[in-house]
């Protein structure tokens, strides 16, 4: 039941060096910093523990305290939760040159490609397009390659675009061949090659032409009939409006192109390229991107079955024609393989500006926290650029959990034609929004479900039965994908992700709980993304408290003249420092840096605000919560002011305004304090830290003020929000004044 049925490797073979990996050298001192910050922090929360039972004799005192007890005790645990991912860092290195001395190039597992989509609108099928064109391009045998479009929309659109990208195939794949063509997406490619040869301009001419009839099929929203030029796409179609014209939406299953059948123009085969639509039902749950990976993962097995599965995400195209070969030098290592589950590339993102403003890199999350994932167990998985041994769907290592039906197991041999009757209608079966019901699908086998961010919650589930991973990071990008270019995209996409990993926190499968007694400190690992929405109870907390206390005179820091003044000092430049540091060391620069941490301080007052308050809401029944996909269309105006550095507002969103609250109220404070120091009234040194505080609040919240003042484009912060967060902060502060700073 090892699921790689063609690819074996001789005794001799497995000595050849296909993988290496390295401690990272600053290890030591992560771990002597550790010791260090541990203390600090040990007894600033006994200084808090101390104020509260000992020195609060008033409603202002006591509410001070508590309130900072409860952040510092939420930053600490978040903190300890980091440490374990920074205690064993390692960084690995493959060598895809070696692969020819273990096997031969015939003798490769297959791979099949999963790629999701849900909306053409949001998700341009062009991108799509794009996306299946690179990866069928891959430097890997053709006839081994089945590419699986899962079109949760459901959309003639997709389709059509899908059809176009069949024939335009025929073309692209020789040439990328025969040109050894890096950028195998079309438009990557035509975009960044300047060089001009005949056969570049032709295939050229015949991308564009491509794009013109995809863009008027988008843009009028049908298919015209000087674009159906075979039978096959007449029945095809026919397929898709018989399914909208009944109740229950059934399944379109269409083979584009079928391996060991259809041939390119210089008569090599093509891969398998099959759209799917899987069947929707008002009457049934269908899982959202779970249930979309869930079917394809049963309908790829009746086809083609391949031991090695890659998901990606709809805009996630390949940049590098070998990565299927490194992936391999894991895979294919008989002292990772016994309990290896997937390998894990990280998500790069094209088009991002210079400082990329959003954090739209996610640096941390895609980069630096996977080092130290990989020392332990591995990296988790997250949802794109992952390829998977089929195997590690059907339970743990050691144990396999039979599928209802053998044609789903992973050792099961395909020996009819894709195309098949027999074949297409067991797959149009197990595509059925009912087939799932009394199986263990989602719950012990294939994708899981129970959480919006079903990639979180299917690596942690793999984890914890004992499966590890690897976090592969080669020194060119294997994808590149879209990231939000407004603010409010991203908040939205951060929300979602909130609620999803708040739905496994307080599920039987709590990573700090089932986690950590599952995996030990691994588990550490996982509760720290678990818990990203605390973040929102510190940050909130010195948003405002100590900003409203300094509009009424009240000192609730040490003074400079104070031990604890430099406590205060050590514990904020000793994070910020450890985290530039490691920010810097893996590539990044000041300035993403610095609104990396400025995004951190938005999301805890928007996204994981909204996000825990929709989670609660859901959980009493007050609220029900819906799938958004984020939108990756850029308008004009947009895309020039993102180039241009400019915080994108423009809609109306509650999301916006507690930032724009803290903005105002941190701004008057600052204003209030600086006052007094001009006028040599009231205590600096009492105040100094609140007042630090405040400018530093400020500073973080200038693309704020920007767009509250000084701009006048579409892009600006709306009026109406401005309004409400004014009167809202000068609200919050009456209140304050009036019931605990009295």
């Amino acid at each position: 039941m090892g699921g790689l049925r063609e690819f074996t490797t001789s005794t001799a073979a497995a000595a050849t060096t296909l993988n290496t990996v390295e401690p990272l050298r600053r290890t030591t001192l992560n771990r002597v910093f550790a010791a260090v910050y541990t203390c600090a922090i040990s007894a600033l929360l006994y200084h808090h523990a101390q104020a509260l039972l000992l020195h609060n004799k008033t409603l202002l005192s006591f509410t001070i305290s508590l309130s900072l007890l409860v952040a510092d005790t939420v930053l600490a645990f978040m903190w300890i939760t980091t440490q374990s991912f920074r205690m064993r860092p390692v960084h690995r290195r493959e060598y895809p040159e070696n692969l020819k001395k273990v096997t031969k190039r015939d003798e490769f597992p297959g791979l099949d490609v999963f790629i999701c989509t849900a909306d053409p609108y949001k998700e341009p099928p062009m991108g799509v397009v794009n996306t299946a064109l690179s990866v069928m391009a891959y430097d890997y045998p053709t006839e081994k390659v089945s590419v699986y479009v899962s079109d949760d929309g459901g959309s003639i659109l997709t389709l059509f675009a899908l059809m176009e990208a069949a024939k335009f195939a025929n073309h692209w794949l020789p040439f990328c061949r025969k040109n050894d063509v890096m950028e195998r997406n079309p438009d990557a490619y035509f975009t960044s090659n300047q060089s001009w040869s005949y056969e570049t301009e032709n295939i050229k001419m015949m991308y564009e032409s491509l794009k013109v009839r995809v863009g008027h099929v988008v843009e009028t929203g049908k298919v015209s009939d000087e674009y159906i030029t075979s039978d096959q796409e007449h029945e095809a179609f026919d397929k898709w409006t018989d399914r909208f014209t009944r109740q229950d939406h059934p399944t379109v299953i269409q083979v584009l192109l079928e391996s060991r059948k259809d041939k390119d123009i210089t008569g090599n085969y093509l891969p398998n390229l099959v759209y799917v639509s899987r069947e929707k039902s008002k009457t049934s749950h269908h899982y959202f991107k779970a249930g979309a990976l869930n079917a394809l993962l049963r309908v790829s097995a009746t086809m083609s079955n391949a031991p090695i599965v890659l998901t990606l995400d709809c805009d996630a195209y390949s940049n590098d024609p070998e990565t299927p070969l490194r992936a391999l030098c894991y895979i294919s290592d008989p002292n990772i393989l016994p309990n290896l589950a997937f390998v894990q590339f990280p998500q790069r993102f094209r088009g991002i500006n210079k400082n990329d403003i959003y954090a739209s890199e996610n640096k941390c999350l895609y980069e630096i926290n996977p080092l130290g994932h990989d020392g332990l167990r591995g990296p988790h998985y997250v949802g794109t650029g992952t390829f998977f041994r089929r195997r590690a769907f059907f339970g743990n290592p050691s144990t396999f959990i039979a599928s209802e039906i053998v044609e789903l197991s992973p050792d099961h041999a395909v020996e009819e034609p894709i195309k098949s009757q027999s074949i297409l209608s067991l797959a149009h079966r197990v595509a059925g929004c009912n087939y799932e019901n009394q199986t263990n699908w989602g719950s012990k086998i294939g994708f899981r479900y129970g959480s919006l961010s079903e990639d979180y919650f299917t690596g942690f589930r793999q984890h914890c039965e004992g499966w590890r991973s690897v976090f592969c990071n080669p020194e060119r990008p294997a994808f590149y994908g879209d990231a939000p270019n407004n603010l409010l995209d991203l908040l939205h996409q951060n929300k979602r992700w909130a609620i999803g990993l708040l739905q496994v926190t307080f599920s039987k499968y709590s990573p700090v709980i089932f986690g950590i007694h599952s995996m030990g400190l691994m588990g550490l690992t996982y509760s720290h993304s678990a818990f990203w929405t605390s973040f929102s109870i510190p940050i909130t907390v010195y948003a405002f408290l100590p900003q409203l206390a300094l509009l009424n005179g009240v000192t609730i820091f040490p003074k400079v003249s104070e031990p604890l003044f430099f406590l205060y000092c050590f514990l904020f430049l000793g994070a910020y420092g450890q985290d530039f540091l490691e920010f810097v060391l893996e590539g990044g620069t000041f300035g993403k840096w610095w609104n990396d941490q400025r995004i951190w301080m938005i999301k805890g007052l928007s996204s994981y605000i909204f996000g825990l308050t929709e989670y609660l809401l859901m959980s009493l029944g007050i609220s029900a919560f819906g799938f958004n996909v984020t939108s990756k269309v850029v308008g004009d105006e947009l895309s020039k002011r993102y180039d241009q550095e400019i915080f994108e507002f423009g809609a109306p969103s509650p999301m916006f305004v507690p930032m724009t609250m803290a903005a105002i109220l941190n701004f008057f404070s600052f204003s209030w304090g600086f006052s007094h120091i001009i006028r040599g009234v009231g205590d600096l040194q009492g105040l100094l830290l609140q007042m630090l505080l405040s400018g530093f609040v400020m500073v973080n919240c200038w693309p704020i003020y920007e767009a509250i003042v000084l701009r006048s484009d579409k892009g600006k912060l709306p009026a109406k929000v401005t309004i409400i967060a004014t009167f809202l902060a000068w609200a919050l502060y009456y209140i304050a004044t009036s019931l605990i700073f009295k």
